[in-house]
């Protein structure tokens, strides 16, 4: 299954955050820094949809705001 996201960094708290178009809102308190967020990105995703951390990835936007990531086993 691959989802769309919209990801804001240095947050205050970690969430994610259904969006009415299908999308999700994610918020992790990471830096946008050597890999830092997405690394906090895939173990939030994780944690939402109860799988491995090792099956989520960022498919396109490594070093964007605007993600596609791939959930393996959904």
């Amino acid at each position: 299954m691959r989802i769309n996201i919209k990801v804001h960094a240095r947050s205050k708290r970690e969430s994610v955050t259904p969006q009415p178009d299908g999308s999700y809102k994610v918020e992790v308190k990471a830096p946008p820094v050597d890999g830092a967020a997405n690394a906090a990105i895939c173990e939030l995703i994780a944690d939402y949809f109860h799988v491995h951390k090792r099956d989520v990835s960022v498919v396109m936007g490594s070093t964007n705001n605007k993600k596609v990531i791939e959930i393996l086993g959904k």
